[in-house]
């Protein structure tokens, strides 16, 4: 091949670290379970739930009603109404259908708002720890992602934040700053942190000073646990309204992940710039997919509390159990169904960094964790317990085990 065949900007995308762990986890199992040994799999972020029976009904539906053909590219206006009333019921924002854009799952929906936005070397801002997959949509659309520190809370550091947006404003004080965006993922993965309103409003404050647009990704809103409490940024005021792109999905709430619904809904000035992305690349998403996801906004909700409620027993006793091993540190996570603990004193001699942690913990005890180091925090491991009760107990079984003989 030619030296020159790909495009630079191919050349500096990381392959996702989830997905690598899960095909090196994949690899192992075939070897284990001909020796009668299984992996327990705390990597991938997929409730393990299944669809529920209404959904999975209305999508056959549609699919008997011969609902299989193109739609308009952002999707039906029945999805688009449901989600309007959305918006409405559970974040009090008001919107219109115009405002609302329906993607092939919440990660399209944000490579969407990356195309629109960002143009070579602009800069979008990402607190740390970070889903893997924001950095990496900013540099495909040729942007420099930028990352702010975070405190032993696992919060932003407003401090270093204020810092950043500084050495990127060209003229102080006037907001001309090269600052594109600024990506807030509450509840958050991979830690589970969820922000109060005062924190948000005081985001949301700096980012109209200096004229960044906000990307609010809220795909784990309705997993909250104890006393924490999900607020929508764009909730707070008209000015934080208009400079706001709430992102959400179906995927987790609905355990529909492979049915790959996504949705956002912003300005319909940003609206209309996105749907001429969308209408020159994927065209409409899934229709059945699109009808099913009515179904799951429209219809009874029941299975979403009983999802929260094991995620939260299942949080309980997986932070019982990690705070009571020997070297591992780990706050209680308010929201999600990931739990972030720190792994950075069994660092030293093969271990250098949470990448061999992952390694050596999924050869030696067949356990597979998501390294720190993906997200921006390398002191730090990511463990899901969108799994059961039982493996959750062998894993950490396995886990306790394994620490002990580092």
């Amino acid at each position: 091949m030619f030296t020159q065949d790909f495009a630079n900007r191919i050349l500096k995308v990381e392959e996702s670290p989830t997905f690598v762990l899960e095909k090196k986890a994949d690899e192992l199992d075939i070897k284990l379970k001909q020796e009668g040994k299984s992996i327990i799999r705390f990597g991938i972020g997929q409730p393990d739930f299944n669809t529920p029976d209404n959904i999975k009904d209305t999508g056959k539906k549609a699919i008997d009603e011969n609902k299989t053909r193109y739609t308009a590219s952002t999707g039906i206006k029945e999805l688009k109404s449901a989600i309007v009333n959305k918006f409405k019921r559970d974040n009090n924002i008001d919107y219109e259908t115009s405002n609302i854009l329906v993607g092939n799952g919440a990660k399209h929906v944000l490579d969407d708002i990356m195309r629109v936005f960002i143009n070579p070397d602009d800069i979008v801002i990402i607190p740390r720890p970070f889903w893997v997959s924001y950095s990496q949509q900013v540099i495909l659309s040729e942007g420099i992602p930028e990352f702010v520190n975070f405190k032993k809370n696992l919060k932003i550091d407003m401090e270093h934040f204020d810092n950043v947006i500084s050495k990127y404003t060209r003229i102080k004080g006037t907001g001309n700053s090269r600052v594109k965006l600024f990506i807030l993922n509450s509840p958050n993965n991979p830690t589970g942190v969820v922000y109060t309103k005062e924190e948000l409003e005081e985001i949301g404050k700096i980012c109209l000073e200096h004229n960044i647009y906000i990307i609010a990704d809220e795909v784990y809103e309705k997993f909250l646990y104890g006393s924490a409490e999900h607020h929508s940024m764009a909730s707070f005021s008209n000015d934080l309204k208009s400079i706001t792109i709430t992102v959400n999905a179906v995927s987790k709430t609905y355990a529909m992940t492979g049915w790959r619904i996504g949705y956002c809904s912003a300005d319909n000035k940003i609206i209309k710039q996105m749907t001429k992305v969308q209408d020159q690349s994927t065209s409409n998403p899934c229709t059945i997919a699109q009808w099913a996801a009515l179904e799951a906004l429209n219809g009874n909700q029941d299975s979403v509390e009983v999802m929260r409620k094991e995620y939260e027993k299942r949080r309980d006793y997986i932070y019982k159990r990690i705070s009571s091993i020997d070297g591992m540190e780990c706050a209680l996570p308010e929201g999600a169904f990931y739990i972030f603990p720190k792994v950075s004193n069994f660092f030293g001699g093969k271990i250098k960094n949470s990448f061999d942690f992952a390694d050596l913990l999924l050869e030696k005890a067949n356990v597979a964790v998501v390294p720190g180091g993906a997200f921006g925090a390398d002191e730090y491991i990511r463990i899901s317990y969108a799994t059961s009760m039982d493996n959750i107990e062998e894993g950490l079984n396995r886990i306790e085990e394994f620490c002990s003989r580092i």
